[in-house]
């Protein structure tokens, strides 16, 4: 009678942990879906994440998903942290947000895009984006018009001027829009030039001289950030005169211009906190990150043979020297 009684009473004992388990809250989990493998972005998203008081381990999962580049399988990925029951998608970049708004119309998602996402379609207007969807917009894109201006002004004997675009990112069209509006404006040609591997890049700029370029634009494109030493080798190879992001120039390229990806990522993740904390996305307008650099590399100016006027870099955030 007394064993019964202590095997009932053990069984009891050793529900009770259970059963306070399952009253307790279940962890959220985010999933991250990013086109590329960029984890010192991805660190200042989880920066963002602090900032709302989760630390991943502590009260929130992550399940990161990278495609590597390969922007076809994005739609899978996307899929499959749907299948997971993540609790809020983050989305780094076009081509993950696009693949995440096909894949869900419930889960929160929460973006970073480098373009205007009304003109992309993920989202209604800025101020009420409606659905399940919002999140941040650097000025990328919107800045290329300026990037071109600013080569036209180190290059003005450059007739045709390149612009490097991917054309599976949806907003390669948009950049390319505004660039041959840009173009007219100075007089210029630009020859669009679309690289969605890394063996187009090769192929690109091994026709820029029968092409007769003069100078380079390189587009906003993840892949392209992912692959920025092999740009920096081969401009170099090609004595190109090129303007990218910041990061290009602090590597050895000549000029880097533009928005601040690692300040997008980070506004991704505080935006993501105020998911996890009960705000809709519909009811969070979208984020604006305006923290644009301009970094000019004097010792590559030098190799190609360029002035860099003394009004510019007055104006430069940073004169690598």
């Amino acid at each position: 009678m007394r064993r019964r009684q202590f095997i009932s009473g053990f069984g009891a004992a050793a529900a009770l942990p259970i059963a306070a388990r399952a009253l307790q809250p279940a962890v959220p989990v985010i999933g991250v879906l990013n086109a590329i493998s960029s984890m010192g972005r991805v660190r200042a998203f989880y920066q963002g994440l602090n900032e709302g008081g989760y630390v991943e381990g502590r009260n929130v999962t992550i399940e990161y998903r990278s495609a590597d580049g390969q922007y076809e399988q994005l739609l899978a990925l996307a899929a499959d942290l749907v299948r997971r029951r993540m609790t809020v998608i983050a989305a780094l970049g076009a081509p993950a947000a696009v693949a995440a708004k096909a894949a869900t119309t419930t889960i929160p998602i929460v973006f970073e895009v480098g373009a205007d996402p009304v003109e992309t379609g993920l989202i209604a207007t800025l101020s009420r984006p409606g659905g399940n969807i919002t999140g941040v917009t650097n000025l990328n894109v919107e800045l290329g018009p300026k990037k071109l201006q600013l080569l036209h002004g180190l290059v003005p004997t450059a007739a045709t001027i390149g612009l490097l675009v991917n054309p599976a990112n949806p907003i390669s069209e948009i950049a390319s829009k505004d660039m041959q509006a840009a173009a007219r404006t100075l007089g210029v040609e630009v020859d669009v030039l679309r690289a969605s591997a890394e063996r187009d890049i090769d192929e690109v700029f091994a026709s820029l001289v029968q092409k007769r370029v003069g100078a380079l634009v390189i587009t906003g494109d993840p892949l392209f950030t992912g692959r920025i030493e092999q740009l920096v080798a081969l401009t170099g190879r090609y004595a190109m005169p090129t303007i990218y992001n910041r990061q290009f120039a602090l590597v050895g390229g000549l000029i880097g211009y533009g928005g601040s990806l690692t300040d997008a990522y980070r506004l991704v993740g505080v935006y993501t906190g105020r998911v996890l904390a009960g705000a809709k996305p519909a009811d969070l307008p979208v984020q604006q990150s305006t923290k644009v650099s301009l970094v000019i590399n004097l010792k590559t100016a030098k190799a190609l043979d360029l002035t860099i006027p003394e009004t510019l870099l007055a104006t430069a955030d940073e004169v690598i020297q």
